[in-house]
Protein backbone atom coordinates (compact mmCIF):
# COMPACT_ATOMS: atom_id res chain seq x y z
CA UNK A 1 0.00 0.00 0.00
CA UNK A 2 1.56 3.19 -1.22
CA UNK A 3 1.58 5.98 1.62
CA UNK A 4 2.38 9.70 0.72
CA UNK A 5 3.53 12.24 3.63
CA UNK A 6 2.93 15.78 3.36
CA UNK A 7 4.77 18.34 5.12
CA UNK A 8 2.65 18.65 7.77
CA UNK A 9 3.44 15.05 8.70
CA UNK A 10 -0.22 13.58 7.99
CA UNK A 11 0.01 10.35 6.04
CA UNK A 12 -2.13 9.24 2.81
CA UNK A 13 -2.80 6.32 1.46
CA UNK A 14 -5.26 4.88 -1.15
CA UNK A 15 -9.36 5.20 -0.32
CA UNK A 16 -11.34 2.54 -0.66
CA UNK A 17 -13.26 2.99 -4.04
CA UNK A 18 -16.56 4.42 -3.98
CA UNK A 19 -19.46 2.49 -5.99
CA UNK A 20 -23.12 3.38 -5.72
CA UNK A 21 -25.85 0.91 -4.93
CA UNK A 22 -27.31 -0.41 -1.98
CA UNK A 23 -23.97 -1.14 -0.27
CA UNK A 24 -23.98 2.52 0.15
CA UNK A 25 -27.24 3.47 0.51
CA UNK A 26 -30.60 3.67 -1.69
CA UNK A 27 -29.99 6.97 -2.43
CA UNK A 28 -26.46 6.64 -3.35
CA UNK A 29 -26.05 7.35 -6.91
CA UNK A 30 -24.79 11.09 -8.05
CA UNK A 31 -27.93 12.07 -9.15
CA UNK A 32 -28.01 16.71 -8.78
CA UNK A 33 -31.34 18.09 -8.76
CA UNK A 34 -34.27 19.19 -6.95
CA UNK A 35 -37.48 17.17 -6.05
CA UNK A 36 -39.98 17.49 -3.77
CA UNK A 37 -40.74 14.20 -1.49
CA UNK A 38 -44.86 14.42 -0.82
CA UNK A 39 -46.27 13.58 2.49
CA UNK A 40 -46.83 10.08 3.02
CA UNK A 41 -43.52 9.31 1.05
CA UNK A 42 -41.71 6.65 2.55
CA UNK A 43 -37.64 5.62 1.23
CA UNK A 44 -38.60 2.05 1.73
CA UNK A 45 -41.43 -0.42 3.57
CA UNK A 46 -39.12 -0.85 6.48
CA UNK A 47 -38.84 3.08 7.09
CA UNK A 48 -41.49 5.46 8.26
CA UNK A 49 -43.41 7.68 5.79
CA UNK A 50 -43.34 11.48 5.98
CA UNK A 51 -46.15 13.53 7.86
CA UNK A 52 -44.96 16.61 5.71
CA UNK A 53 -43.93 17.72 2.55
CA UNK A 54 -39.96 18.19 2.09
CA UNK A 55 -37.96 19.48 -1.01
CA UNK A 56 -34.88 17.68 -1.24
CA UNK A 57 -31.41 19.33 -3.49
CA UNK A 58 -29.37 16.20 -3.91
CA UNK A 59 -25.87 16.27 -4.80
CA UNK A 60 -25.44 20.05 -4.62
CA UNK A 61 -21.91 21.62 -5.31
CA UNK A 62 -20.28 23.56 -2.50
CA UNK A 63 -16.81 25.45 -3.52
CA UNK A 64 -14.51 25.68 -0.49
CA UNK A 65 -11.82 28.06 0.50
CA UNK A 66 -9.14 26.40 -1.45
CA UNK A 67 -10.97 25.96 -4.36
CA UNK A 68 -12.24 22.42 -4.35
CA UNK A 69 -15.62 21.08 -4.87
CA UNK A 70 -17.68 19.07 -2.21
CA UNK A 71 -21.45 17.69 -2.69
CA UNK A 72 -24.22 17.91 -0.17
CA UNK A 73 -27.85 16.70 0.18
CA UNK A 74 -30.58 19.54 1.74
CA UNK A 75 -33.84 18.20 2.91
CA UNK A 76 -36.26 21.63 3.73
CA UNK A 77 -39.40 22.48 4.23
CA UNK A 78 -41.48 23.12 1.10
CA UNK A 79 -42.50 26.65 1.10
CA UNK A 80 -41.03 30.18 0.98
CA UNK A 81 -40.28 31.50 4.34
CA UNK A 82 -36.54 30.87 5.64
CA UNK A 83 -35.29 28.12 7.95
CA UNK A 84 -31.66 27.80 10.00
CA UNK A 85 -30.35 24.68 8.78
CA UNK A 86 -28.65 21.82 11.20
CA UNK A 87 -25.50 20.06 9.39
CA UNK A 88 -24.55 16.50 9.81
CA UNK A 89 -20.62 16.46 9.42
CA UNK A 90 -18.75 13.01 8.92
CA UNK A 91 -16.78 10.96 6.24
CA UNK A 92 -19.90 8.62 6.77
CA UNK A 93 -21.51 8.73 3.29
CA UNK A 94 -24.57 11.15 3.13
CA UNK A 95 -26.39 8.35 1.79
CA UNK A 96 -25.37 5.75 4.07
CA UNK A 97 -27.57 5.90 6.77
CA UNK A 98 -29.72 3.09 4.90
CA UNK A 99 -26.78 1.07 4.22
CA UNK A 100 -27.51 -3.12 5.25
CA UNK A 101 -24.46 -2.40 7.28
CA UNK A 102 -26.30 0.67 9.64
CA UNK A 103 -29.41 -1.26 9.21
CA UNK A 104 -27.97 -4.27 10.55
CA UNK A 105 -25.54 -2.25 13.46
CA UNK A 106 -29.43 -0.80 14.64
CA UNK A 107 -30.85 -4.19 14.60
CA UNK A 108 -28.26 -5.61 16.50
CA UNK A 109 -28.64 -3.05 19.36
CA UNK A 110 -32.56 -3.30 19.29
CA UNK A 111 -33.46 0.13 17.61
CA UNK A 112 -36.21 -0.20 15.12
CA UNK A 113 -35.96 1.61 12.34
CA UNK A 114 -39.24 1.95 11.54
CA UNK A 115 -38.98 5.08 13.31
CA UNK A 116 -36.94 6.53 10.96
CA UNK A 117 -37.09 7.94 7.84
CA UNK A 118 -34.02 6.50 6.05
CA UNK A 119 -32.98 10.42 5.52
CA UNK A 120 -30.92 10.78 8.03
CA UNK A 121 -27.10 10.51 7.98
CA UNK A 122 -25.92 7.87 10.08
CA UNK A 123 -25.67 9.28 13.42
CA UNK A 124 -27.13 12.55 12.29
CA UNK A 125 -30.68 14.40 12.58
CA UNK A 126 -33.53 12.87 10.75
CA UNK A 127 -35.25 15.33 8.31
CA UNK A 128 -38.50 13.67 8.91
CA UNK A 129 -38.49 15.11 12.50
CA UNK A 130 -36.52 18.10 11.71
CA UNK A 131 -38.53 19.82 8.82
CA UNK A 132 -41.57 19.84 9.87
CA UNK A 133 -40.38 21.47 13.19
CA UNK A 134 -38.93 24.22 10.68
CA UNK A 135 -35.07 23.20 10.22
CA UNK A 136 -33.47 21.94 7.11
CA UNK A 137 -31.05 19.57 7.06
CA UNK A 138 -27.59 19.43 5.45
CA UNK A 139 -26.04 15.81 4.62
CA UNK A 140 -22.39 16.72 2.92
CA UNK A 141 -20.01 14.61 1.89
CA UNK A 142 -17.03 16.24 3.50
CA UNK A 143 -13.49 16.18 0.62
CA UNK A 144 -12.27 12.83 -0.60
CA UNK A 145 -15.60 10.95 0.02
CA UNK A 146 -18.10 10.25 -2.64
CA UNK A 147 -17.67 12.07 -5.56
CA UNK A 148 -16.23 15.29 -3.45
CA UNK A 149 -12.97 15.97 -4.71
CA UNK A 150 -9.42 16.11 -2.76
CA UNK A 151 -7.83 13.90 -0.37
CA UNK A 152 -10.05 12.87 3.04
CA UNK A 153 -8.74 14.11 5.90
CA UNK A 154 -9.34 12.56 8.87
CA UNK A 155 -9.75 14.70 12.12
CA UNK A 156 -8.96 18.30 13.39
CA UNK A 157 -8.38 21.71 11.91
CA UNK A 158 -8.63 20.82 7.81
CA UNK A 159 -12.11 19.34 8.47
CA UNK A 160 -13.44 22.56 11.03
CA UNK A 161 -12.05 25.01 7.95
CA UNK A 162 -14.11 22.89 5.61
CA UNK A 163 -17.21 22.92 7.90
CA UNK A 164 -16.55 26.46 8.44
CA UNK A 165 -16.93 27.32 4.25
CA UNK A 166 -20.21 25.01 4.23
CA UNK A 167 -22.13 26.73 7.26
CA UNK A 168 -21.02 30.23 5.66
CA UNK A 169 -22.21 28.54 2.14
CA UNK A 170 -25.71 27.66 3.65
CA UNK A 171 -26.36 30.96 5.58
CA UNK A 172 -26.08 32.66 2.17
CA UNK A 173 -29.04 30.44 0.68
CA UNK A 174 -32.44 32.01 -0.24
CA UNK A 175 -34.35 29.52 1.44
CA UNK A 176 -31.95 29.52 4.95
CA UNK A 177 -32.34 32.28 7.74
CA UNK A 178 -28.57 33.06 8.35
CA UNK A 179 -29.07 30.58 11.35
CA UNK A 180 -26.83 27.40 11.34
CA UNK A 181 -26.39 24.50 13.63
CA UNK A 182 -24.88 21.54 14.32
CA UNK A 183 -26.42 18.26 15.83
CA UNK A 184 -25.11 14.47 15.70
CA UNK A 185 -23.49 11.93 17.37
CA UNK A 186 -19.92 10.54 17.49
CA UNK A 187 -17.71 11.71 14.54
CA UNK A 188 -20.32 14.23 14.13
CA UNK A 189 -19.72 15.34 17.45
CA UNK A 190 -16.22 15.18 16.83
CA UNK A 191 -16.84 17.83 13.98
CA UNK A 192 -18.36 20.57 15.90
CA UNK A 193 -15.56 20.60 17.99
CA UNK A 194 -13.26 21.70 15.57
CA UNK A 195 -16.10 23.32 13.54
CA UNK A 196 -16.77 25.82 16.37
CA UNK A 197 -13.11 26.28 17.66
CA UNK A 198 -13.23 27.78 13.96
CA UNK A 199 -15.53 30.25 14.70
CA UNK A 200 -18.01 30.69 11.81
CA UNK A 201 -20.07 33.98 11.94
CA UNK A 202 -23.29 32.01 10.95
CA UNK A 203 -22.92 28.91 13.32
CA UNK A 204 -25.37 30.17 15.98
CA UNK A 205 -25.41 26.56 18.57
CA UNK A 206 -23.91 23.04 18.33
CA UNK A 207 -25.27 19.64 20.31
CA UNK A 208 -22.78 17.47 20.17
CA UNK A 209 -23.49 13.82 21.37
CA UNK A 210 -20.57 11.86 22.56
CA UNK A 211 -17.91 12.73 20.57
CA UNK A 212 -13.78 12.46 21.45
CA UNK A 213 -12.13 15.79 21.09
CA UNK A 214 -8.19 15.09 21.25
CA UNK A 215 -7.39 12.34 18.78
CA UNK A 216 -4.55 11.54 20.86
CA UNK A 217 -5.41 11.34 24.26
CA UNK A 218 -9.17 9.51 23.44
CA UNK A 219 -8.57 7.04 20.21
CA UNK A 220 -5.10 5.71 19.23
CA UNK A 221 -2.56 6.33 22.50
CA UNK A 222 -5.19 6.58 25.36
CA UNK A 223 -3.49 6.58 28.71
CA UNK A 224 0.11 6.51 25.93
CA UNK A 225 -0.75 2.98 25.17
CA UNK A 226 -1.01 2.29 21.30
CA UNK A 227 -4.58 0.96 20.93
CA UNK A 228 -5.04 1.41 17.22
CA UNK A 229 -7.81 -1.12 17.11
CA UNK A 230 -10.77 1.29 16.48
CA UNK A 231 -8.67 3.78 14.03
CA UNK A 232 -8.21 0.56 12.30
CA UNK A 233 -12.05 -0.10 11.98
CA UNK A 234 -12.58 3.66 10.96
CA UNK A 235 -10.52 2.61 7.82
CA UNK A 236 -13.96 0.72 6.26
CA UNK A 237 -15.96 4.10 6.24
CA UNK A 238 -13.99 6.15 4.13
CA UNK A 239 -14.87 5.98 0.36
CA UNK A 240 -14.00 7.84 -2.35
CA UNK A 241 -12.64 8.86 -5.67
CA UNK A 242 -8.48 9.91 -4.26
CA UNK A 243 -6.27 9.38 -1.02
CA UNK A 244 -7.32 9.13 2.65
CA UNK A 245 -5.68 10.14 5.72
CA UNK A 246 -4.24 6.99 7.72
CA UNK A 247 -4.71 8.37 11.83
CA UNK A 248 -3.15 4.69 12.86
CA UNK A 249 -0.25 4.79 10.41
CA UNK A 250 0.54 8.67 11.89
CA UNK A 251 0.15 7.02 15.65
CA UNK A 252 3.05 4.44 14.61
CA UNK A 253 5.11 6.94 13.06
CA UNK A 254 4.64 9.79 15.73
CA UNK A 255 3.69 8.10 19.28
CA UNK A 256 4.57 10.83 21.09
CA UNK A 257 1.97 13.88 21.50
CA UNK A 258 3.93 16.99 19.33
CA UNK A 259 2.97 20.04 17.19
CA UNK A 260 0.94 17.02 14.91
CA UNK A 261 -0.91 15.80 17.55
CA UNK A 262 -2.23 19.41 18.73
CA UNK A 263 -3.71 20.03 15.43
CA UNK A 264 -6.31 17.10 15.77
CA UNK A 265 -7.17 18.14 19.49
CA UNK A 266 -9.87 20.44 19.88
CA UNK A 267 -9.39 24.36 20.43
CA UNK A 268 -11.89 24.79 23.71
CA UNK A 269 -11.16 28.37 24.61
CA UNK A 270 -12.12 28.93 20.91
CA UNK A 271 -15.54 27.05 21.52
CA UNK A 272 -18.09 30.41 22.00
CA UNK A 273 -21.69 29.18 20.49
CA UNK A 274 -24.40 28.05 22.54
CA UNK A 275 -23.86 24.14 23.28
CA UNK A 276 -26.15 21.68 24.24
CA UNK A 277 -23.54 18.29 25.37
CA UNK A 278 -24.83 14.91 25.60
CA UNK A 279 -22.46 12.53 27.57
CA UNK A 280 -22.66 8.68 28.86
CA UNK A 281 -20.41 7.10 31.47
CA UNK A 282 -20.13 4.03 29.93
CA UNK A 283 -18.75 4.57 26.33
CA UNK A 284 -15.22 4.01 26.84
CA UNK A 285 -14.31 5.95 23.23
CA UNK A 286 -16.12 8.97 23.72
CA UNK A 287 -16.44 9.38 27.99
CA UNK A 288 -13.40 11.19 28.54
CA UNK A 289 -13.00 13.77 25.71
CA UNK A 290 -17.23 14.86 25.64
CA UNK A 291 -16.92 15.54 29.57
CA UNK A 292 -13.33 17.50 28.87
CA UNK A 293 -15.08 19.33 25.84
CA UNK A 294 -17.73 20.48 27.84
CA UNK A 295 -15.61 21.02 31.11
CA UNK A 296 -12.98 23.46 29.03
CA UNK A 297 -15.20 25.06 26.01
CA UNK A 298 -15.60 28.73 26.48
CA UNK A 299 -19.16 28.74 25.79
CA UNK A 300 -21.47 30.95 28.18
CA UNK A 301 -24.50 29.12 27.43
CA UNK A 302 -23.68 25.74 28.03
CA UNK A 303 -25.40 22.73 29.09
CA UNK A 304 -24.57 18.74 29.77
CA UNK A 305 -27.22 15.76 29.83
CA UNK A 306 -25.36 12.68 31.17
CA UNK A 307 -27.92 9.89 30.06
CA UNK A 308 -27.39 5.80 31.06
CA UNK A 309 -27.93 4.01 27.81
CA UNK A 310 -26.10 3.48 24.10
CA UNK A 311 -26.07 6.97 21.94
CA UNK A 312 -27.90 6.48 18.97
CA UNK A 313 -30.84 4.68 20.68
CA UNK A 314 -30.88 8.21 23.24
CA UNK A 315 -30.23 10.22 20.38
CA UNK A 316 -33.32 9.21 18.37
CA UNK A 317 -35.78 9.43 21.51
CA UNK A 318 -38.76 10.87 20.62
CA UNK A 319 -38.72 12.83 24.82
CA UNK A 320 -35.02 13.71 23.75
CA UNK A 321 -35.62 15.04 20.59
CA UNK A 322 -38.13 17.56 21.92
CA UNK A 323 -35.63 18.31 24.60
CA UNK A 324 -33.23 19.08 22.29
CA UNK A 325 -35.71 20.97 19.83
CA UNK A 326 -36.31 23.85 22.35
CA UNK A 327 -32.38 24.31 22.74
CA UNK A 328 -32.43 25.08 18.97
CA UNK A 329 -35.63 26.50 18.69
CA UNK A 330 -34.35 29.26 21.65
CA UNK A 331 -30.69 29.80 19.71
CA UNK A 332 -31.33 29.37 16.12
CA UNK A 333 -34.84 31.03 15.74
CA UNK A 334 -34.81 33.50 19.26
CA UNK A 335 -37.50 31.92 20.67
CA UNK A 336 -38.25 32.68 24.47
CA UNK A 337 -39.50 29.26 25.35
CA UNK A 338 -37.75 29.05 28.76
CA UNK A 339 -34.81 27.08 27.55
CA UNK A 340 -32.61 29.33 29.54
CA UNK A 341 -34.41 27.88 32.82
CA UNK A 342 -32.68 24.36 32.24
CA UNK A 343 -30.27 23.24 34.03
CA UNK A 344 -26.59 23.61 33.73
CA UNK A 345 -26.59 19.23 34.37
CA UNK A 346 -28.79 17.09 34.11
CA UNK A 347 -27.07 13.35 35.20
CA UNK A 348 -27.69 10.17 35.05
CA UNK A 349 -27.12 7.89 38.33
CA UNK A 350 -26.62 3.93 37.87
CA UNK A 351 -27.43 1.28 40.09
CA UNK A 352 -26.70 -1.88 37.67
CA UNK A 353 -29.66 -3.20 38.89
CA UNK A 354 -32.71 -1.87 36.97
CA UNK A 355 -33.04 1.49 39.41
CA UNK A 356 -30.88 4.02 37.29
CA UNK A 357 -32.53 7.45 37.67
CA UNK A 358 -31.73 10.12 34.87
CA UNK A 359 -32.04 14.03 34.67
CA UNK A 360 -30.84 14.87 37.98
CA UNK A 361 -30.34 18.77 38.17
CA UNK A 362 -27.09 20.73 39.08
CA UNK A 363 -25.59 23.54 38.80
CA UNK A 364 -22.16 21.89 37.19
CA UNK A 365 -20.70 18.89 37.20
CA UNK A 366 -19.43 17.18 39.43
CA UNK A 367 -22.45 18.33 41.54
CA UNK A 368 -20.94 21.06 44.37
CA UNK A 369 -22.36 18.81 47.62
CA UNK A 370 -19.31 15.91 46.01
CA UNK A 371 -16.67 16.09 48.54
CA UNK A 372 -13.26 14.04 46.51
CA UNK A 373 -12.28 11.02 49.58
CA UNK A 374 -9.38 9.19 49.12
CA UNK A 375 -9.61 4.91 50.30
CA UNK A 376 -6.47 3.51 50.91
CA UNK A 377 -5.23 0.43 49.22
CA UNK A 378 -4.34 -2.38 52.27
CA UNK A 379 -1.81 -4.81 50.59
CA UNK A 380 -2.31 -6.76 53.42
CA UNK A 381 -5.76 -7.34 53.67
CA UNK A 382 -6.79 -6.08 49.70
CA UNK A 383 -9.24 -3.59 51.49
CA UNK A 384 -9.71 -0.01 51.06
CA UNK A 385 -9.64 1.86 54.17
CA UNK A 386 -10.13 5.75 55.11
CA UNK A 387 -6.76 5.02 56.51
CA UNK A 388 -3.24 4.35 54.97
CA UNK A 389 -1.97 1.24 56.72
CA UNK A 390 1.26 1.08 58.26
CA UNK A 391 4.00 -0.22 57.56
CA UNK A 392 4.74 -0.58 54.01
CA UNK A 393 2.21 -3.56 52.31
CA UNK A 394 3.11 -4.73 48.31
CA UNK A 395 0.48 -6.64 46.45
CA UNK A 396 1.74 -7.75 43.51
CA UNK A 397 0.93 -10.12 40.70
CA UNK A 398 3.29 -12.42 37.77
CA UNK A 399 1.75 -10.44 34.19
CA UNK A 400 2.54 -14.01 32.20
CA UNK A 401 0.08 -15.82 34.61
CA UNK A 402 -3.91 -15.95 35.13
CA UNK A 403 -5.38 -13.68 36.75
CA UNK A 404 -2.27 -11.12 36.79
CA UNK A 405 -4.06 -9.02 38.54
CA UNK A 406 -4.81 -7.49 42.11
CA UNK A 407 -8.53 -5.83 43.44
CA UNK A 408 -9.36 -4.19 46.43
CA UNK A 409 -12.85 -3.59 48.04
CA UNK A 410 -14.61 -1.78 50.14
CA UNK A 411 -18.21 -1.95 51.88
CA UNK A 412 -20.84 0.64 52.21
CA UNK A 413 -22.14 0.49 55.40
CA UNK A 414 -25.20 3.17 54.18
CA UNK A 415 -26.23 4.31 50.75
CA UNK A 416 -23.80 6.31 49.06
CA UNK A 417 -23.45 8.38 46.14
CA UNK A 418 -20.97 8.94 43.37
CA UNK A 419 -20.88 11.36 41.11
CA UNK A 420 -17.80 12.68 39.68
CA UNK A 421 -14.22 12.35 38.38
CA UNK A 422 -12.81 9.12 40.08
CA UNK A 423 -8.71 8.79 40.01
CA UNK A 424 -6.07 6.73 41.26
CA UNK A 425 -3.43 7.19 42.60
CA UNK A 426 -0.66 4.18 42.55
CA UNK A 427 3.49 3.94 43.98
CA UNK A 428 4.30 0.84 41.23
CA UNK A 429 7.65 -0.76 40.36
CA UNK A 430 7.93 -3.56 37.65
CA UNK A 431 10.75 -6.42 38.51
CA UNK A 432 12.05 -8.04 35.34
CA UNK A 433 11.06 -5.25 33.00
CA UNK A 434 11.56 -1.26 32.66
CA UNK A 435 7.69 -0.73 31.83
CA UNK A 436 4.34 -1.41 33.00
CA UNK A 437 1.09 -1.11 31.11
CA UNK A 438 -1.59 -1.11 33.48
CA UNK A 439 -5.47 -1.36 33.21
CA UNK A 440 -7.59 -0.67 35.87
CA UNK A 441 -11.52 -0.89 36.84
CA UNK A 442 -13.44 0.25 39.23
CA UNK A 443 -16.55 -2.33 39.62
CA UNK A 444 -19.79 -2.38 41.66
CA UNK A 445 -20.42 -5.50 43.73
CA UNK A 446 -24.06 -6.70 45.42
CA UNK A 447 -23.70 -7.30 48.92
CA UNK A 448 -23.11 -11.77 48.18
CA UNK A 449 -19.11 -9.94 46.29
CA UNK A 450 -20.91 -10.75 42.87
CA UNK A 451 -19.81 -8.04 39.92
CA UNK A 452 -22.82 -6.11 38.51
CA UNK A 453 -22.93 -5.04 34.65
CA UNK A 454 -25.79 -3.69 32.45
CA UNK A 455 -26.41 -3.65 29.47
CA UNK A 456 -26.93 0.17 26.98
CA UNK A 457 -28.97 -1.28 24.84
CA UNK A 458 -32.42 -2.81 24.57
CA UNK A 459 -31.44 -5.85 22.53
CA UNK A 460 -30.12 -8.25 25.34
CA UNK A 461 -30.51 -12.02 23.71
CA UNK A 462 -28.39 -14.39 23.98
CA UNK A 463 -26.15 -13.60 21.46
CA UNK A 464 -25.84 -10.16 22.64
CA UNK A 465 -24.55 -11.99 26.00
CA UNK A 466 -22.06 -14.24 23.49
CA UNK A 467 -20.91 -10.60 22.27
CA UNK A 468 -20.37 -8.88 25.58
CA UNK A 469 -18.84 -11.58 27.23
CA UNK A 470 -15.19 -10.06 26.80
CA UNK A 471 -15.74 -7.02 24.92
CA UNK A 472 -17.76 -4.73 23.01
CA UNK A 473 -17.46 -2.26 26.43
CA UNK A 474 -19.97 0.45 25.04
CA UNK A 475 -22.52 -2.15 24.82
CA UNK A 476 -22.43 -3.53 28.43
CA UNK A 477 -21.43 -1.28 30.97
CA UNK A 478 -19.17 -2.83 33.85
CA UNK A 479 -17.83 0.09 35.70
CA UNK A 480 -15.07 3.11 35.16
CA UNK A 481 -12.14 2.13 33.48
CA UNK A 482 -8.76 3.64 33.25
CA UNK A 483 -5.09 2.80 31.99
CA UNK A 484 -1.91 4.22 31.88
CA UNK A 485 1.69 3.31 30.06
CA UNK A 486 3.76 3.98 33.25
CA UNK A 487 6.92 5.34 31.37
CA UNK A 488 4.55 8.24 30.13
CA UNK A 489 3.45 8.79 33.57
CA UNK A 490 4.57 12.66 33.94
CA UNK A 491 1.71 14.81 34.22
CA UNK A 492 0.88 18.05 32.31
CA UNK A 493 1.28 21.28 34.71
CA UNK A 494 -0.71 23.29 32.90
CA UNK A 495 -3.73 20.25 32.05
CA UNK A 496 -4.04 18.22 35.26
CA UNK A 497 -6.10 19.57 37.95
CA UNK A 498 -6.98 17.65 41.57
CA UNK A 499 -9.97 16.27 40.00
CA UNK A 500 -8.70 15.15 36.93
CA UNK A 501 -4.82 14.01 35.84
CA UNK A 502 -3.89 14.51 32.65
CA UNK A 503 -0.58 13.59 31.05
CA UNK A 504 2.32 15.22 29.15
CA UNK A 505 3.02 12.04 26.54
CA UNK A 506 5.67 13.93 25.00
CA UNK A 507 8.92 12.18 26.77
CA UNK A 508 9.30 8.71 27.81
CA UNK A 509 10.49 7.48 31.03
CA UNK A 510 11.42 4.01 31.85
CA UNK A 511 11.66 2.61 34.93
CA UNK A 512 14.99 1.55 36.80
CA UNK A 513 15.69 -1.88 38.25
CA UNK A 514 13.88 -1.76 41.39
CA UNK A 515 12.66 1.67 41.11
CA UNK A 516 9.43 2.73 42.22
CA UNK A 517 7.36 5.57 41.00
CA UNK A 518 4.25 7.48 41.62
CA UNK A 519 1.56 7.41 39.26
CA UNK A 520 -1.67 8.98 38.34
CA UNK A 521 -4.59 7.58 36.51
CA UNK A 522 -7.20 8.90 34.85
CA UNK A 523 -10.95 6.91 35.60
CA UNK A 524 -13.84 8.08 33.14
CA UNK A 525 -16.11 9.86 34.62
CA UNK A 526 -19.40 8.10 37.15
CA UNK A 527 -22.25 8.65 38.56
CA UNK A 528 -23.07 5.01 40.39
CA UNK A 529 -25.38 4.63 43.57
CA UNK A 530 -24.07 1.52 46.23
CA UNK A 531 -26.72 0.90 48.44
CA UNK A 532 -26.11 -0.67 52.53
CA UNK A 533 -24.05 -3.67 51.82
CA UNK A 534 -22.94 -3.19 48.29
CA UNK A 535 -19.71 -2.98 47.65
CA UNK A 536 -16.66 -1.22 45.16
CA UNK A 537 -13.97 -3.18 43.85
CA UNK A 538 -10.64 -1.47 42.30
CA UNK A 539 -8.90 -3.99 39.74
CA UNK A 540 -5.26 -3.24 39.02
CA UNK A 541 -4.24 -5.37 35.98
CA UNK A 542 -1.58 -5.73 33.27
CA UNK A 543 -3.99 -7.18 30.97
CA UNK A 544 -7.14 -5.27 28.90
CA UNK A 545 -10.01 -6.19 31.64
CA UNK A 546 -12.73 -4.68 28.79
CA UNK A 547 -11.70 -5.91 25.72
CA UNK A 548 -11.89 -4.52 22.45
CA UNK A 549 -14.80 -1.67 22.87
CA UNK A 550 -16.97 -2.91 19.83
CA UNK A 551 -17.63 -5.87 17.80
CA UNK A 552 -15.18 -6.81 15.02
CA UNK A 553 -12.74 -4.62 16.81
CA UNK A 554 -9.17 -5.82 17.12
CA UNK A 555 -8.03 -6.39 21.05
CA UNK A 556 -5.34 -4.94 22.34
CA UNK A 557 -2.36 -7.12 23.94
CA UNK A 558 -0.40 -5.34 26.63
CA UNK A 559 3.66 -5.63 26.25
CA UNK A 560 3.77 -6.41 29.74
CA UNK A 561 6.54 -9.03 31.05
CA UNK A 562 7.32 -9.75 34.47
CA UNK A 563 6.06 -8.92 37.77
CA UNK A 564 4.01 -5.66 38.79
CA UNK A 565 4.24 -4.61 42.08
CA UNK A 566 1.59 -2.05 43.95
CA UNK A 567 3.08 -0.54 46.78
CA UNK A 568 0.50 0.43 50.08
CA UNK A 569 0.68 2.06 53.37
CA UNK A 570 3.25 3.56 54.74
CA UNK A 571 5.51 6.64 52.78
CA UNK A 572 4.39 4.91 49.36
CA UNK A 573 0.39 4.92 50.22
CA UNK A 574 -1.30 4.13 47.30
CA UNK A 575 -5.22 5.21 47.30
CA UNK A 576 -8.15 5.36 45.07
CA UNK A 577 -10.34 9.23 45.43
CA UNK A 578 -13.72 8.98 44.67
CA UNK A 579 -16.16 12.12 44.21
CA UNK A 580 -19.12 10.81 47.43
CA UNK A 581 -22.01 13.48 47.05
CA UNK A 582 -22.93 14.65 50.79
CA UNK A 583 -19.54 13.22 52.35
Amino acid sequence: MATVTCDDGKLFVPTNSFVAGPERGILSAFIPGTETLPAGYRLAPMFKSLTDEIVFERDVPVVLRDGLTIYVDVFRPAGIKPVPALVAWSPYGKAQGTAPDVIGLYGMLGMDVGTMSGLAKFEGPDPAYWCPRGYAVCNPDPRGIGQSEGDSAMFGTQEGQDCHDLIEWLAEQTWCSGKVGMSGTSYLANAQWFTAAEQPPHLAAINPVEGFSDMYRDLVMRGGIPDLGFAERLRRSYAGKSLREDIALEAEAMPLMGPFWEHKAARYDRITVPAYVVASYSNTLHCAGTFRAWRQMASEHKWLRIHNTQEWPDYYDEGNLEHLCHFFDRFLKDEKNGWDETPPVLYAVHDFQGGDTVNHPAGTFPPETVTNTKYFLNGASRALTMQAPVPEIPASYDTATEPALVSFVVRFDSETLLVGYPKVHLWVEAAGANDMELFLLLQKLDAHGSPLSQFTIANQSARMQDLTEGGSSILRYRGADGRLRVSARRLDPTLATEDVPVHSFDRVEKLAPGEAVEVQIELLPIGMRLYAGEQLRLVISGRNLLGPMMPMVRNYVPANTGQHIIHTGGARASYLQLPVVGA
